[in-house]
């Protein structure tokens, strides 16, 4: 590979999902860290964590309807 070709992105957006969902906890290793940075295209990690942030907030509004609703 010549130093200026850019490595080839080769994750599905099923595993820019996984990591985006463990980012949200604070747990990766450093070897997936790395991996990650390697393997994911930016694109489809913009739109999982768009993705993700939709549906936490989603789930605390439903919570909190819950909540008042008792």
């Amino acid at each position: 590979m010549e130093q200026n070709e850019q490595p080839r992105r080769k994750a599905s957006f099923a595993a820019s999902m996984k990591a985006v969902f463990w980012s949200f906890f604070g747990v990766r290793k450093r070897r997936d860290y790395e991996d990650d940075a390697v393997n994911l295209n930016p694109v489809h990690v913009i739109v999982a964590a768009l993705l993700g942030v939709a549906i936490f907030i989603g789930v605390l509004l439903l919570l909190v309807k819950l909540a008042v609703a008792q």
